[in-house]
Order: structure tokens, then C-alpha cells, then sequence
């Protein structure tokens, strides 16, 4: 009995500590179904959902683009020194041997190896001219991030850097965030944290000290812009309250677009010295060195797809909902039957899926839309296109009990019902109109699915 209390108290204390480990969850959100069958008073129909791709590691599928493009070391051979050792000069660059070859694509290989891999920039020997490198992540295909991004030097982290980010496929860059030992003396701006950023501020643009530090320190090696700290403002610390960041993220464009990208620009302006001053005579030690860049996201789908290909080097939506395109953007052919609307995160936990519908399906499919013409007596409006109605009530809205067939009526003594109150004027024209547009279209009315 104490043995088996014992493994109870050990498995309890395993939880707790699994649990406090856990800052937030792997991934937020799921809607990964787009539809499901249910059973209706017209018999099997589907049930449509907002739905997404799951969230992936989407450096496998970028190209990535250097400038200057002969910045990469080893063209012609070079020895580098420790940046916290001058006499440490044992680090060769070649670019025609394979072990001692620094090419980009090691930013993105698998990490864990040993030697650690890296992609690695000529020296500093151009000095006092600035050491400048733009590193681009190019995916052709709209992105939604889902967690930080992450940059992991294997040499200083650069003393000066701005991380950009486009929505035009690199046509135009806004800036995502600066860094900075010093963010007044090289971008005049005050220094923040993301600790310091409100709901109203989330989208202001900041630089930060915290990630400049010169020296190689063991566990100072990484750069991050804070994707899920942003997205805490709204779902509390935890990200347990995703309704609140949902419902934003729904009605707040700006707020949307700012976690959305097609590329990203990492811009390293100054290298680490590791002092106030640079030594003019061992240019050796100052370089960019980058073993390993994270970008955590999915394929933007507009709520439309639960899965995302990749073919022939192109990211592309397998679209749901009637909906086509490479994000499904718009309605396929002969499903124009109102304007092409995306997803919705509301109601939770299984959204709104505004799907696509048939060119020839006529007014009734504004049913649920229309403020007058709202389902009745406790109907549910099924994707805006009929009424899903209680056992006790039919028509089009529901406005019609079942006892009027009875014997006696709805106002009889068996009915169960008290008697009905007749529809509003405009609501009982709207019928009418609705009734009669019905009858002449009712030889070409498609099943709805």
C-alpha cells in the first residue's frame, strides 16, 4: 500500500514539474479539421469548420539569399582568430575543402553535430568600412509565425542588427525589431524589452540590449525576436486564454499582418569586438558566424485548408470550403455565389468556415446573413446558408410549428404549445419574396452539401 502511495506522489510531483517546465504550449491553436458529417432533419450533411495547417519547421523549405554575395569566407582561403583569444588563430575557412567550407545552407542542416556546423562571413579586413551582410529567407507563400524566431551565432552576437520582415515577396521591408549594445548611440532609440510592450504597443517597433553582448558567453549565443511573449499580451501568460488572442486576431487586420510574412531579412551591420575599440592589427578576430536560424509558422490558408504541399520548390494550400488558390484567396469556379470571405477563429472551439457557394443558389442563400431574416424559435444558421431547426419547427427561418398539422392547432390542449406570434411585417414580406423566389427556382435547386 505505501509503495503504491509512493508511485502515486512520484508520478503527481513528475506532472507538476513537467508543468512548470512548460512556459507555454508546443503549439497554439488546432482547427485542423475543415469538415465532419452530421445527421440533420435532411439526413447525412456536412458540418464546415475554420480550419489550418499544423505548425512546422519552415526553414525546409526557403531559399536563402546572401549580399553581398561573395561575403561567405573561404574564396580565398582565410585564418581566423578567437574573438576572447587574439593568439587563438586556428580556424581555417576554405571553400574547396568540404570540411573546412562555410556555406549558408549550414544555418538550416541538423543541429546536435559534432563539430558544430555554421556558415561563417569573410573577416573585417575592410575595415574602418562597415562590415555589412543581408541575410534573406525567402518562401514565396504567405507564412503565419507561431513562435520566436531564433538566430544561434557560433561566433559574438553582432554588437549591431535589424531583423526585417515583407508581406510583397521582398518588394518592400518594414523592420520587425533592432538590436543594439548601444540602441541610442546606432538607431537613436530608447531600449526596451518585450516585458515593456502593452496590448496598445504590441505592434510598436523597438530596440533591445538584450541580445548585443560581444563576447562568447556559453549559453549567450542566441538572438531572438519574441513571437509568443506578444501573443501572451492577449492570451495571458500561458497562452491559455487563446479565445481573447483569436477573437483579435479576427478583427484586428494590422494585428494579423504583423505576425505574417512571405520573407525575412536579417541585417548584421556591425560584428562583435568584444572592447570600446577595434584591433587594427588582428582584423581576424571580428566575422559573423551563424550555426542555426528557427522560424516556427504555417502556411497562411485564410482558414480555408488543413494542409499545406510542398512541390516543385513551391509551397501551396490544399484548399476546402469551395475555395482555390495558393493561400485559397478566392472561390472556385461556379462557387461565386457571394463574395469570398476567409475563415473565422469564432465561435470556439470550431470557427466559422464562410465556404464558397454555388453561382445558382439564388437569395436563400443570404438566409442568415440578412438582420431581418435571422433563424427562429431556437434554429441554428448552418454556413450562412439554411436553418437548422429545433424537432418542433420548420421552414425556412423556423417559423412554422409542427402542431399546426395537429388536431386542434398549436393553440389546442395536446400541442404542448402556447400560441404562436405571428412574424413582424417586414420579416413576413421577406418570407413572401423568399417563398416565391423558391418556387420559380425550384426545378434547378441544387443538394446543398
Amino acid at each position: 500500500m505505501r509503495f503504491q502511495f509512493a508511485l502515486t506522489l512520484q508520478a503527481l510531483w513528475t506532472g507538476l514539474c513537467q508543468a512548470a517546465m512548460q512556459h507555454y504550449p508546443a503549439a497554439w491553436g488546432h482547427y485542423d479539421v475543415c469538415k465532419s458529417q452530421i445527421y440533420s432533419d435532411e439526413g447525412l450533411t456536412w458540418d464546415y469548420m475554420a480550419c489550418q495547417p499544423e505548425a512546422a519547421d519552415m526553414t525546409q523549405y526557403l531559399k536563402v539569399t546572401l549580399d553581398p554575395p561573395n561575403i561567405t569566407c573561404g574564396d580565398p582561403p582565410e585564418t581566423y582568430c578567437a574573438l576572447e583569444n587574439p593568439y587563438m588563430c586556428n580556424n581555417e575557412c576554405d571553400a574547396t575543402t568540404e570540411e573546412l567550407a562555410h556555406p549558408p545552407e549550414l544555418m538550416f542542416d541538423i543541429e546536435g553535430r559534432n563539430p558544430t556546423t555554421f556558415w561563417q562571413s569573410t573577416s573585417w579586413k575592410k575595415y574602418p568600412k562597415a562590415l555589412l551582410v543581408n541575410i534573406t529567407l525567402s518562401w514565396n507563400k504567405t507564412i503565419e509565425l507561431t513562435d520566436d524566431i531564433v538566430l544561434t551565432f557560433e561566433s559574438g552576437r553582432p554588437e549591431q542588427m535589424v531583423l526585417e520582415k515583407s508581406l510583397d515577396y521582398g518588394r518592400s521591408w518594414q523592420p520587425y525589431q533592432f538590436y543594439a549594445t548601444d540602441c541610442l548611440d546606432a538607431f537613436t532609440m530608447e531600449p526596451k524589452t518585450v516585458q515593456d510592450l502593452t496590448q496598445h504597443t504590441l505592434l510598436d517597433i523597438i530596440c533591445t540590449e538584450d541580445y548585443s553582448r560581444g563576447y562568447v558567453w556559453k549559453y549567450d549565443k542566441t538572438v531572438r525576436f519574441e513571437i509568443k511573449d506578444r501573443f501572451a499580451l492577449f492570451a495571458g501568460p500561458r497562452l491559455h486564454n487563446m479565445a481573447s488572442l483569436y477573437g483579435q486576431l479576427d478583427t484586428t487586420k494590422n494585428l494579423r499582418d504583423f505576425f505574417t510574412i512571405t520573407d525575412l531579412r536579417v541585417r548584421l551591420l556591425r560584428p562583435a569586438t568584444g572592447a570600446t575599440m577595434v584591433d587594427e592589427n588582428n582584423l581576424s578576430r571580428y566575422f559573423y558566424a551563424i550555426s542555426d536560424i528557427k522560424v516556427q509558422g504555417r502556411c497562411k490558408c485564410n482558414l480555408h485548408a488543413n494542409s499545406c504541399v510542398y512541390d516543385k520548390e513551391k509551397l501551396s494550400c490544399e484548399c476546402e470550403h469551395n475555395t482555390t488558390g495558393p493561400d485559397c484567396g478566392r472561390c472556385k469556379k461556379n462557387y461565386q455565389g457571394r463574395t469570398w470571405s476567409a475563415g473565422s477563429y469564432l465561435p470556439i472551439p470550431k470557427g466559422t468556415a464562410n465556404i464558397c457557394i454555388p453561382n445558382n443558389i439564388g437569395p436563400v442563400t443570404r438566409v442568415c446573413d440578412n438582420e431581418l431574416l435571422r433563424c427562429q424559435n431556437g434554429g441554428v444558421c448552418i454556413n450562412n446558408v439554411r436553418c437548422s431547426c429545433p424537432s418542433d419547427y420548420s421552414g425556412l427561418l423556423c417559423e412554422k410549428s409542427r402542431c399546426e398539422a395537429e388536431l386542434g392547432g398549436c393553440g389546442g390542449p395536446d400541442s404542448g404549445q402556447g400560441p404562436l406570434t405571428p412574424p413582424s411585417a417586414p420579416r413576413l414580406l421577406l418570407l413572401l419574396l423568399l417563398g416565391s423566389t423558391l418556387l420559380r427556382e425550384a426545378s434547378c435547386w441544387p443538394a446543398v452539401l
